[in-house]
């Protein structure tokens, strides 16, 4: 391999990220070396006024949204960064794309599935470097901030859109329609034996055949890839009480974060959360492992997947009921084989309290509950339309950027409407 493609984390010691000049400066690199396979530009604006990039692989060069979607092939859709304190996607995303680039054999494995990315979401955050917002995260030396130009939490605004950030995302993924998403994260909180943790699309919010085919089939065949590529995953460890000794449970993905707002357009979404108490080598390691096995199954599968998110669209434009809340369904409960740590709780030395450690010297492993079923607990029946008033012209342009349709009314007419 050319040295000039090595990343800056593989020229590194092993804890060193891109930063957001040079993580643009290669993927600009790359589309100008071989534009044969790769297209790279801006998307639009941040907050901030930064612009925030759009590349997309394809094997053949066909490079436009309509006529992949129309030719029927899958797109995969990649996005990093959106809290840059936790950017190892971010290089992960750059070693991909060279490797698509310079190996024929990486390009003969995609087929004719695109791959579409944005290589840095929170470009205002990837700017504001430091090494102290996450401390007791085990690397990058340092890294960018989770808040963007405005200090907004970006995977919280993925339905209100208040950001610019989210408008300029909110036009790519109705542009491309994905039908299979991986959004990169780090995690916190307990510590256990992984290094990745996986929130999937809730498969009973995504529902219909969709979701039954992310529980029964995509799901299982993730956990076997990585566990095969050296990188056992386990869900995202969301306690049901305070220790993943007592069980864990599927997160609640509503759409203001981004698997949840990929639900809303019938599209798989990943969040896969490596754990931020194990190296960034490592945890560098484990996400690669991860959007690899990914992208082999979307290719792999990719006519069922996008079968099954036609059938679902059809089925709930004719339903007369739509869920509108969800919770969890104890009644179901599975099991999942855990390597954790032993808890142990000793008193804090900042005053009267206990602290809660885990002594990694006591490592175990049980099964143990798995709360991984919603129901739904609220249903409305869909209106023939909603009646917007001209003065809320926001609303209606957020409307647009997610691909719904708006009839202006030529002439006043008198309706009777039930009012909200």
């Amino acid at each position: 391999m050319n040295r000039d493609w090595h990343t800056p984390f593989e020229r590194g010691n092993g804890n060193q990220t891109t930063t957001w000049q040079a993580c643009t400066a290669f993927h600009e690199a790359l589309a100008q070396s071989f534009p044969q396979w790769l297209s790279f530009g801006e998307a639009g604006r941040s907050d901030g006024g930064r612009p925030i990039h759009l590349g997309v692989f394809s094997a053949d060069g066909e490079f436009d949204p309509a006529r992949i979607k129309a030719a029927g092939r899958t797109v995969v859709f990649n996005n990093n960064g959106i809290h840059p304190g936790e950017p190892e996607g971010i290089d992960v995303c750059m070693a991909l794309l060279r490797d698509l680039c310079t190996r024929a054999e990486a390009r003969a494995a995609l087929g004719d599935t695109v791959l579409v990315y944005i290589p840095a979401y929170n470009v205002d955050g990837l700017c504001h470097r430091g090494d102290t917002s996450r401390v007791n995260q085990l690397g990058p030396e340092q890294f960018g901030f989770r808040g963007n130009a405005r200090h907004l939490d970006l995977n919280r605004d993925f339905v209100k859109a208040v950001s610019r950030n989210t408008w300029v995302f909110g036009r790519v993924f109705t542009t491309w329609d994905p039908d299979v998403m991986v959004d990169t994260h780090t995690s916190n909180g307990a510590d256990y034996q992984y290094v990745v943790t996986l929130i999937p699309t809730q498969p009973d919010k995504l529902g219909g055949s969709l979701g039954e085919f992310l529980r029964e089939r995509m799901l299982p065949a993730l956990y076997d890839a990585m566990a095969q590529r050296g990188s056992p995953m386990c869900p995202y460890v969301n306690p049901v009480d305070e220790i993943p000794d007592d069980g864990i449970a599927d997160f609640l993905d509503l759409p203001r974060f981004s698997t949840g707002y990929a639900a809303l357009h019938h599209t798989i979404g990943f969040m896969p959360e490596t754990h931020m108490l194990k190296t960034f080598a490592q945890r560098y390691e484990g996400l690669r492992h991860l959007v690899d096995s990914v992208i082999e199954f979307a290719v792999r599968e990719g006519g069922e997947i996008r079968t099954r998110r036609a059938a679902d669209r059809a089925a709930v434009a004719k339903s007369a009921r739509w869920p509108l809340a969800w919770e969890r369904d104890d009644s179901q409960v599975s099991r999942f084989r855990f390597h954790g740590y032993r808890a142990l709780r000793e008193p804090s030395r900042l005053g009267p309290w206990q602290r809660l450690r885990y002594d990694r010297g006591a490592p175990w492993v049980a099964d143990i509950p798995y709360h991984d079923h919603y129901r739904a607990t609220l249903f409305a029946a869909p209106p023939k339309a909603y009646l917007l008033p001209q003065a809320w012209a926001e609303v209606a342009a957020r409307l647009r950027l997610n691909g719904v349709e708006l009839q202006p009314l030529a002439v006043e007419r008198l309706l009777t409407l039930q009012a909200w």
